[in-house]
């Protein structure tokens, strides 16, 4: 499948942005203009069942095979966030970016019980309100709000099938293809201090952003920049 790209820039180096369940390319709205005025030219995609692009089956697989399809093979830069954290890491070793960032990647998603279940994303989907989304993330700008509203109506809710599928299955990479910067929420419900110790030692270098949430881009844009110091 050929993914809907939207494009910033026009740098000597590219960048790649992966987005997380729910959301679509919009989500980079600040992070992307950043990039382009550091140089780069950005390509962020709409996964599978995500903004523009199109419908399908669902499978972390799959997600990944789209990215190999529709993006350039040796990017200088390369960053998932949640869900695209997981499919970036599943395509990683056919893209080959020189760099790679996992932010508070998708990699051990819990086990539906009574704490998590995948159709709570559909309801908070179905109800969403400006209110609504902006008490759950009380960082937010006014703008991602609003993004995350027009972002949420065209999301198929039908993707959320993947996260009970692979809830409970950790799906943490055995090492670095490339190097590699996993960034980590505080706290996250992802990661925990013991998946961070493992990942260290499998030679991912660690940084946590002190107080941010999980969409850490847009809980702490400045934050989420800081963190990537000497990455980009």
């Amino acid at each position: 499948m050929k993914l809907n790209t939207r494009e910033w820039g026009t740098g000597d180096r590219l960048a790649l942005l992966v987005h997380g369940v729910m959301s679509d390319s919009r989500t980079w709205r600040l992070v992307a203009p950043a990039l382009a005025d550091r140089g780069y030219r950005v390509i962020a995609v709409d996964l599978r069942g995500h903004g523009a692009s199109e419908r399908g089956e669902y499978t972390p697989e799959l997600f990944a095979q789209d990215l190999v399809d529709t993006l350039p093979v040796g990017a200088d830069l390369a960053i998932g966030h949640s869900l695209g954290g997981l499919t970036l890491s599943l395509a990683v070793d056919r893209l080959r970016p020189k760099r790679a960032v996992y932010s508070d990647p998708g990699w051990n998603i819990p086990a539906a019980g009574d704490e998590f279940d995948p159709a709570m994303f559909v309801q908070f989907a179905e109800h969403a309100t400006r209110e609504s989304v902006a008490a759950m993330n009380p960082r937010w700008a006014p703008e991602d709000v609003e993004v995350e509203l027009e972002t949420l109506a065209v999301w198929d809710r039908a993707t959320i099938g993947m996260l009970g599928e692979a809830g409970g299955h950790s799906m943490m990479p055995t090492g670095p293809v490339v190097p590699s910067l996993v960034q980590v929420a505080d706290p996250s419900f992802l990661l925990s201090a013991g998946d961070q110790e493992t990942l260290r030692e499998r030679g991912f270098e660690v940084r946590v952003v002190k107080g941010a949430g999980h969409t850490v881009h847009r809980d702490d844009f400045d934050g989420f920049m800081a963190s990537l110091d000497g990455w980009i």
